[in-house]
């Protein structure tokens, strides 16, 4: 029996997002809209009424991580991609000729996001060292006190934690998870086990409550809105600027080998 995310076509954003809001990096569809429309635009995906919609955060280091291993590809492709750091833009500005709108980064738009919902709405957090997890609901709590954020697990990277996680949500109903994931296995994961009746949209935040909950060092505000965070996870400018170079070179073969 197929799960039931395959027979929904995995992901409403497929058809839902207009052609002209995406830019292909390394032929994945990332969203380039501006702060606001992104803004508007996820809080619309909670009006529709089936289905779910999985948001990921993408940088540099996922789109590497996307080349080399062809499931978490396919995860990516079936996702709401929203672009995440400078190398982001360096990739969309030589396949494109601009950088995106907008740098997304999930410590930043989570609680943009919050804030801009004004329904109340019922928020699952799941992953992460349960310090980090537990602090950044308090801090949810008190920036949005109209939400009702709940923490449904710390972590889930063993397959007994994973199935308790599971049969908890299916006792609970969110109209949002936010889940800590900081590997492509959690995101493989979250797509093999997470349904559209645990919640209707789902946000792959990375490290978001480590940095939320000050484990993490952040950027001045000013680097991040100047977007000049460096590559981060040990991948450089000069190598992913290699890869995004050589993708470009060989676009016309890929397209050339594709099936009709």
């Amino acid at each position: 029996m197929k799960h039931y995310r395959q027979e929904a076509g995995m992901n409403l954003i497929a058809n839902f997002a207009v052609p002209s809001s995406r830019r292909a990096i390394f032929d994945l569809p990332v969203c380039d809209l501006g702060w606001d429309d992104a803004l508007v635009f996820v809080n619309e995906l909670l009006t529709i009424p089936a289905g779910q919609t999985s948001v990921s955060f993408v940088n540099a280091h996922k789109m590497l991580m996307a080349l080399r291993d062809r499931e978490y590809r396919a995860v990516l492709s079936q996702d709401l991609l929203l672009p995440d750091g400078a190398g982001l833009d360096l990739a969309s500005k030589v396949a494109h000729g601009s950088p995106f709108p907008a740098s997304l980064k999930a410590a930043d738009f989570v609680p943009a996001l919050l804030t801009f919902m004004e329904p109340p709405r019922r928020i699952g957090l799941i992953g992460g060292p349960r310090e980090a997890v537990n602090k950044t609901a308090a801090k949810f709590r008190r920036h949005a006190p109209w939400h009702d954020v709940v923490v449904v697990s710390e972590g889930f990277s063993e397959k007994e934690v994973s199935s308790v996680v599971v049969e908890d949500l299916d006792r609970q109903k969110f109209d949002i998870l936010i889940v800590g994931t900081s590997s492509p296995s959690r995101e493989k994961w979250l797509r093999k086990n997470i349904r559209a009746d645990h919640a209707r949209l789902v946000l792959n935040v990375g490290d978001l409550f480590e940095v939320t909950a000050g484990a993490f060092a952040r950027e001045p505000k000013v680097v991040r809105m100047a977007r000049l965070k460096p590559l981060r996870h040990g991948f450089g400018s000069a190598a992913f600027l290699y890869y995004v170079l050589r993708h470009r070179a060989t676009r016309r073969k890929r397209i050339l080998k594709r099936p009709y």
